[in-house]
Formats: structure tokens, sequence, C-alpha cells
């Protein structure tokens, strides 16, 4: 008979914990005490775009409201700088970065994952790559670096952009390279569970000066004025004389915009990205170098990783043995989340089978996943003894 799940300790780990201290909300106080403190989008936004951009070595970004909408608005540039036709798209994701593929309409074209990164199998990816290609949109996956020199090089002899979703992955590396900066464009989300928060908002960065005046036109309803290039903006305005330049609509876009408070925070959280990441790497490695080999999986490639949660992925495909994980976990109080990032094979969700009745049974990697993977809460503040009891409970089951 298994053993019972009573006689175990109850740790009591949340997802996440105190990602937004207390000289967060001070700093934020501050500023909300200046005899007129500016509350929407203006110098707070960008000097956290500059200091952004400087932390991850590109030259522009572009503060948004949420990682979804910087997936939003990346997609509608991409539509309407490379036109219409295919973006290859991991089937383990989060919602938006397919949804804003569909959105934008274009034909999404899955593939399935490298088991040791959990992003996407770069082989599949370039298998895919044909004539109505118009970007490759790859997902780091709660914190582990995807790309690899194959891909990179495969995507630059083919001229296809790559865009970087590192919304799980803030501080990650390739070849010392930051994720996030290899690519076209780069979305990333300040959401609270993330490695560090405005409690909501997102941000897209880049280095190509016209994709990033495209991006501030679709942050702000497509208007022309968002522009900052005077040569740019010049060019819009002498095209169309008949409208007043305070108005000029240039595409049928959306309101993203974050706030000046948002960016406050954000600008506190800049500063310690770098020391809480590498807490979380060691905290990482402690708790896969605890972890029984022979239960769960552990050749995960750490080398540049950034994680913000553990990932617990079950070795052998055993419903019943899952089944007494999730049990002891919820008895014991271990907040988790089965699927890893988005709960898995994004095929499988109702918005997808919709479209692909079928398409969900040809991903064994991803599906295996789905039914077998977790991910457990990665934060600066865990000492090691936490770490130690967390992996003798799972080592127990």
């Amino acid at each position: 008979m298994p053993a019972t799940t009573s006689a175990r300790p109850v740790l009591n780990w949340p997802l996440m914990e105190n990602n937004i201290l207390r000289e967060d909300l001070d700093a934020l106080i501050r500023y909300l005490q200046q005899p007129e403190p500016m509350l929407t989008q203006s110098a707070q936004v960008r000097a956290f775009e500059e200091e952004w951009s400087k932390w991850l070595g590109v030259r522009y970004s572009v503060f948004v409201n949420s990682g979804s909408s910087a997936n939003l608005i990346t997609m509608c540039a991409l539509r309407e700088l490379r036109g219409p036709g295919d973006v290859i798209v991991p089937t383990l994701t989060w919602v938006s970065d397919i949804a804003s593929v569909l959105q934008a309409g274009f034909t999404p074209v899955f593939v399935d994952i490298d088991p040791h990164t959990l992003g996407m199998d770069v082989d599949q990816v370039l298998a895919k790559v044909g004539p109505n290609t118009r970007a490759v949109f790859l997902t780091h996956i709660l914190g582990y670096n995807a790309v690899n020199q194959k891909l990179l090089d495969g995507l630059k002899a083919k001229n296809i952009p790559l865009i970087e979703d590192v919304c799980e992955s803030h501080g990650a590396t390739f070849r010392g390279k930051k994720c996030g900066s290899m690519g076209w464009a780069s979305n990333f989300s300040f959401y609270y569970a993330h490695h560090m928060s405005t409690i909501e908002g997102g941000i897209v960065s880049t280095d190509d000066p016209e994709l990033y005046q495209t991006l501030r036109m679709f942050r702000s309803h497509g208007m022309v004025r968002e522009v900052n290039d005077p040569a740019f903006k010049e060019n819009w305005i002498r095209r169309h004389p008949d409208l007043n330049p305070d108005f000029i609509f240039a595409f049928p876009s959306y309101n993203v915009r974050s706030t000046e408070l948002n960016a406050v925070l954000g600008r506190a959280q800049l500063p310690r990205l770098d020391v809480n990441n590498k807490l979380r790497t060691r905290n990482l490695e402690a708790f896969l170098g605890g972890l029984d080999s022979k239960k769960f999986r552990t050749d995960f490639a750490v080398e540049g990783s950034s994680n913000y949660a553990f990932t617990l992925v079950i070795r052998e495909p055993d419903p019943e043995y899952r089944d007494r994980v999730q049990t002891a976990m919820r008895e014991a109080r271990v907040e988790h989340r089965r699927g890893t990032s988005g709960g898995g094979n994004e095929l499988r969700q109702p918005y997808l089978r919709r479209l692909y009745p079928e398409e969900y049974k040809k991903y064994p990697q991803v599906d295996h996943v789905h039914f077998y993977g977790y991910y457990i809460g990665n934060y600066p503040a865990l000492p090691p003894t936490r770490i130690k009891e967390l992996t003798a409970f799972l080592n127990s089951i």
C-alpha cells in the first residue's frame, strides 16, 4: 500500500512571496506626495524604458500595461511591417502568445518542445520554416534559455525574424547575452509572480528603429503623435496634409499604455533584479540537485537560466503516482500549477481545439509535461534549509 500523506509536514509554500517590498511602496508614496504628481504616462515611463533598455542591452523599449499587451502590439507591428503569413509558435507557452498571433491575422504553425529547456524543439522549428513564415515566436519557459546557435544561424540565413517571449525569464542568458536581446523584438511581463513586478505591466524591446516607432503608435491608438523621431513623424504628416497632425491615426490600434505609478515601481525594483536572479539560480540548482532523479526529471539545461519557479516533472507517465504527488502537495499546502507554463499543451485548450481539433495529438513531449509537469514557487528569500525540506518531502512520496 502506498504511504499516506497524513504524517508529512505542512510546508505552507506559496507560488510567490514578498515580490513587492516595503521599499517599493515607500518609493511610490514619495512620488505621490509631490505637490502635483503626474499619473498618466510621462517622464517616469520614459526613464524606466531607458533604464530597462540599458539593463537588457538594447536600444529601445516600449512600456505597456501587461506582457499580453506587449505580445499583441508586437504581432500587430509584425503584420504591418512584414505582411500576413505564418508564425511558428510553441505548444507550451502562455495563452496570449498564440492569441496575439491569431488576433493579428497570422496562421500559427506549432512545434513540440525540447524536454531539457521546455522551449521549442529547434530542429522542428527550422524544418517548418517556409516561404510564408513571417517570424518565429519563441518562449523562454520558466527561466530557461530556449535559443541555441543553430537556431540563431538558421533564422539569420533565411532572414526570418526571431521574437522572444521572455515574460518568465528575466535575466536568462545565452553565451553571455541576455535573452530578449538576440531577436528582432522581445516581450517581458512585470506581473506580480514574475522576477520583478510593477503589479501589472509589460515591455517590448528592440534594436530596430522602424519597429520601435511603430510600437509607440500601436501602444496608443495608432496615433502618429506618439512617434519621437521627427523625420519619421514628418513623413506621416506630409502624406496626410488634410489632417490635424495631432490626430493622425495610422493604424486601427489600441490603448495599452501603462502609468507613471507602475513605472515608479519598476524603477524601484530593477536595481535589485540581478542580485535576486542569482539567488533564484542558487535555489534552482539546490532544488534539482536534491530531487530523486529516478522519480523526477532533473536534467534541465540550467546554464544561463534565471528561474522564478521550480520545475517538477515526473519522469515516467504514471497517472497513479501523479495523483499521489498532487494530493500530497495539496495536503502539505505546496502551491503548484500542473502543466507548468500556461497549463500545458495549448492545443488542448478550447480556443485552439475549435480551430485545430486533432492537432493536439501530434506533440508527445509537451503532452508529458501537460499531464506530469508542475511548477512550484522560487523566490529570493528562500533559505537552503527550506529547499532541502521541500525536496525531502517530494522524494518521500
